[in-house]
């Protein structure tokens, strides 16, 4: 049975928001957004056909409380609700609740999202779908020399995990027997503080794997298909940083046998929707399940450029109860594609949040070049939220070209009034490691001990200094001109040296 979607209100901000709005617009489908305080001017506010203040700028006070984003879908009239990723996306709770108020959630089912986002449950999933996973063990409550005991069955370096949550919080490396007891406390102890739930399991922890996931798409119908995979190996305190798609280690034989085990767990678990499966692969290619994510997934848009397939289309699709549009064998690969999450931080300061206006911003074109971004000029970066910029996406018909369209791209960015990311992703892009295809989830610790992601010389930096100075003094004098041309009065020389005082170098110009 179909249902047509009419209007659908996203539960989000920023550039995801943004993305299902245009989905929204390219299928004639209304679209509502709803904002925090800090965010009643922010892009996705301005293109959404309806807009809604669902509370105060913290997040706990407005984009996680359950009952005022279907208080505003109701206002709305909207008939589904998109989560996006993020915040309430992998919340079965709220899920629960948007269906008992009589309206489509765009994701799995409650109870999907429920058993899988428990890691504990996921595990036996996939063991139940045949899919291999790393030699661990549940603790239930065990301490002291029963949880001990255990650790010595797998055997050292294990990891510490907590069994809900994700993003890296409730995770420890145990490299000795003399550190675990420590470690137990402190993963279960940050656990409940991040997921309300303190429960941690242990695991064989992989020294220097690859982190490889594969896209999966499911209907109500018994239909599933995988869109290959994404490497994800580039990652910062578990954080993703890079991606791309195909795998520079990949044989056409495990992604076959990689997307089959996807593929399983998805009908052994009643999957419906767009989702990942996440895998390590460790260096003699064998593979280890890892998670599940039932939601979109930040890096969604590499899939999109080789697959030619706009998954959130899809996921709307699906919730209306369409079969797939595509049989496993219809799916072709074309070319590689790689992104890079821009982010305003800082990274001479240990990627600390850079937090303001974005008083410059221009972001790359060109062949292969996407972009999905939330801000543009005089948006506001504020403290409450990620601080993600944007997402650059490109394409290349092979690897080597997408790097060097990467590249390039950066340098064209101009970004100003915070500080962000761009060298950081130039120094990775430029390393040999990189360009050999020779990852590992270490890669940034082996590759840039003590955060050394600077590469810029002395000149390079004065070049990029007297730039700034020059577009400045640019923006200034066509200010002035303006003013005397509306018989306005010209900014005083304590005003100038104020602004140049106040705005910073931009980011990635040279």
């Amino acid at each position: 049975m179909t249902r047509k979607i009419r209007k659908i209100l996203v539960a989000n901000r920023g550039e995801i928001a943004v993305r299902v709005i245009r989905a929204c617009h390219d299928l004639g489908i209304g679209s509502v957004a709803v904002y925090s305080d800090c965010d009643h001017a922010a892009l996705h506010v301005r293109m959404a056909d309806e807009a809604y203040h669902i509370g105060p700028s913290p997040a706990a006070e407005s984009y996680l409380v359950h009952e005022n984003i279907i208080a505003a879908a109701r206002r709305a009239g909207a008939d589904a609700i998109h989560p996006g990723y993020g915040f309430l996306a992998e919340n079965a709770d709220f899920a629960r609740k948007v269906v008992a108020a009589g309206l489509v959630f765009i994701g799995p089912a409650p109870e999907t999202i429920a058993l899988l986002g428990d890691k504990l449950a996921a595990r036996e999933v996939a063991q139940r779908a045949g899919l291999p996973v790393t030699p661990g063990a549940r603790l239930d409550g065990a301490g002291g020399e029963e949880a001990l005991a255990a650790t010595r069955q797998i055997g050292f370096p294990i990891l510490v995990k907590a069994a809900a949550g994700g993003g890296g919080k409730g995770m420890r490396i145990v490299a000795a027997p003399g550190e675990f007891a420590e470690a137990l406390e402190s993963a279960s102890r940050e656990a409940k503080s991040a997921f309300g739930d303190g429960r941690v399991y242990i695991e064989k922890y992989l020294a220097r794997p690859r982190h490889v996931e594969i896209q999966i798409l499911c209907d109500r119908h018994g239909n599933a298909v995988h869109l290959f995979e994404r490497e994800c190996s580039i990652q910062r305190r578990h954080q993703k940083v890079i991606e791309e798609s195909p795998s520079p280690m990949m044989t056409p034989e495990l992604r076959a046998r990689m997307g089959d085990a996807a593929v399983r767990l998805a009908r052994e678990s009643g999957y419906v929707g767009a989702g990942t499966v996440e895998f390590l692969v460790d260096r003699d290619r064998s593979f280890y399940f890892l998670e599940v994510n039932t939601r979109l997934q930040v890096e969604h848009p590499v899939t999109e450029m080789v697959t030619g397939i706009d998954l959130v289309a899809e996921q709307i699709a699906v919730a209306e109860g369409e079969r797939l549009r595509w049989r496993q064998e219809d799916i072709r690969l074309h070319g590689h594609a790689l992104e890079c999450r821009i982010y305003a931080e800082d990274p001479e300061e240990g990627f600390l949040p850079s937090t303001g206006t974005l008083r410059n911003y221009r972001a790359p074109s060109g062949p292969g070049v996407r972009v999905d971004s939330g801000v543009v000029v005089y948006s506001e970066i504020p403290v409450y939220y990620d601080p993600i910029i944007a997402k650059l996406i490109v394409w290349g018909r092979d690897r080597d070209e997408a790097i060097r369209r990467a590249g390039r791209a950066l340098v064209e960015y101009r970004i100003g009034g915070v500080q962000s990311t761009i060298e950081f992703h130039r120094a990775v892009l430029r390393n040999p490691k990189f360009l050999a295809g020779d990852l590992s989830t270490r890669f940034l610790e082996e590759e840039f001990p003590e955060n050394n992601y600077l590469v810029l010389d002395d000149k390079l930096r004065e070049q990029i200094a007297i730039a700034a100075a020059l577009e400045t003094a640019a923006r200034e004098r066509t200010i002035i001109v303006q003013n005397n041309a509306r018989g306005g009065a010209a900014p005083s020389n304590w005003v100038l040296v104020h602004r140049r005082s106040v705005l910073k170098p931009f980011s990635g110009s040279r």
